[in-house]
């Protein structure tokens, strides 16, 4: 899918023409017609994210050994294949056992017929919960998750959505993050850094739930602070990326030179759009942002290959996994609608903080950590 403004057709002008247009350009020049980036609002927001989060309790503090007492929890992620995804597991099991409560993982390599595997394993072995973690839509193992249900079994989804999904029936609690809120920053970040009149390449994969909430919103938030500025959208799905994203970035940068900036929508894709701007001639000229905080594109920042990453720390994104799940399971407070989890830029200033080479988890602070232990009454 491509999603381009359109441009009037051009024909030769009249001598009257050319008055008119004349008259048109004197009245741009006066302001009139062209409109100013709201360059002012788009550093706010990024100079915002580019400090360290502070920790701001999402619920009230319960004594979480105590009623988590005895439970256990079995948690599938996608595929264990994914390092990011990988890292999301080890945290979450790690904050289960600072609290003393069970969290396995059920390792799988992606396929659908090892996620109804899993849940079959937790309903058989006596589990309190299963969460599906990190994008897999509980709809697809809806019958399996139904028969969970009935057993007793509370079902979660996380990570998954963006919080302007309908969450998904067959979950009883879905914690989506706001791609909403990322494809806002991603937007400030453009357009501060190349003062407006941004063509920006964006590339997102539309078989991952949440990539076209993230796309519009980067998108009407570019035209907000800059009426002037414009993307384009290129779908190719995840399958494809090792094969198809270098050929396309390759063919939009020789078709539209004036493409200034690339948004992939998740930071993996950068390494297969790196080749496009050598073979263009482009390397260190058309910039780079994206989302994650994946270490080997925070790697290329500090190489300078990479301009921009917007990062989420998989600790916090474990704890507040955690937090909601134990509070469901303990009846606390109003169930949780998404993951707090917030976000922080990584760029040339501050990506040595991530470490060297990068970590997923460094460079975000440990606020996070103090604040869940005296939330759950561990201190």
């Amino acid at each position: 899918m491509t999603k381009t403004k359109s441009r009037a057709a051009t024909r030769p002008l009249t001598g009257l023409m050319l008055g008119v247009a004349a008259a048109a350009l004197t009245a741009s020049m006066t302001g009139q017609a062209m409109a100013e980036a709201d360059l002012a609002t788009a550093k706010a927001v990024v100079e915002k994210h580019k400090m360290i989060p502070e920790f701001t309790p999402p619920g009230e503090p319960f004594d979480a050994k105590t009623c988590m007492a005895g439970k256990k929890i079995l948690s599938i992620p996608v595929t264990s294949a994914i390092p990011f995804v990988a890292g999301i597991e080890e945290a979450l099991v790690a904050a289960g056992e600072e609290v003393g409560v069970e969290i396995q993982t059920w390792q799988n390599q992606g396929n659908p017929t090892q996620w109804v595997q899993g849940v079959e394993y937790a309903v058989s072995n006596g589990f309190d919960a299963v969460g599906m973690t990190a994008g897999i839509i509980p709809s697809a193992v809806g019958p399996q998750l139904k028969a969970a249900r009935e057993a007793g079994l509370r079902v979660y989804a996380t990570h998954h959505a963006d919080v302007t999904n309908d969450p998904d029936p067959a979950a009883d609690l879905n914690l989506p993050i706001s791609y909403t809120e990322v494809g806002q920053i991603m937007a400030a970040w453009v357009i501060s850094e190349t003062g407006g009149n941004a063509n920006v390449l964006v590339i997102g994969s539309d078989d991952v739930l949440p990539s076209q909430p993230y796309w519009k919103s980067f998108e009407a938030e570019l035209t907000k602070l800059d009426p002037d500025s414009k993307a384009t959208y290129y779908n190719v799905t995840v399958p494809e990326w090792a094969t198809k994203i270098q050929t396309t970035a390759q063919s939009a940068l020789l078709s539209d030179p004036s493409i200034n900036y690339i948004v992939p929508l998740y930071d993996s894709m950068s390494q297969f759009i790196l080749p496009a701007l050598a073979i263009t001639g482009k390397r260190g000229q058309v910039p780079i942002a994206s989302f994650n905080g994946t270490p080997f594109v925070l790697d290329l920042i500090q190489n300078g290959d990479v301009a921009m990453d917007l990062g989420e720390s998989l600790g916090w994104i474990a704890r507040s996994t955690l937090d909601a799940y134990m509070r469901d399971l303990c009846g606390i407070g109003e169930p949780m609608t998404e993951l707090y989890v917030p976000f922080l830029i990584f760029d040339e200033t501050n990506a040595e903080t991530a470490g060297s080479p990068a970590d997923y988890d460094q460079g975000y602070g440990d606020a996070h950590v103090g604040g869940y232990r005296a939330l759950w009454g561990l201190e």
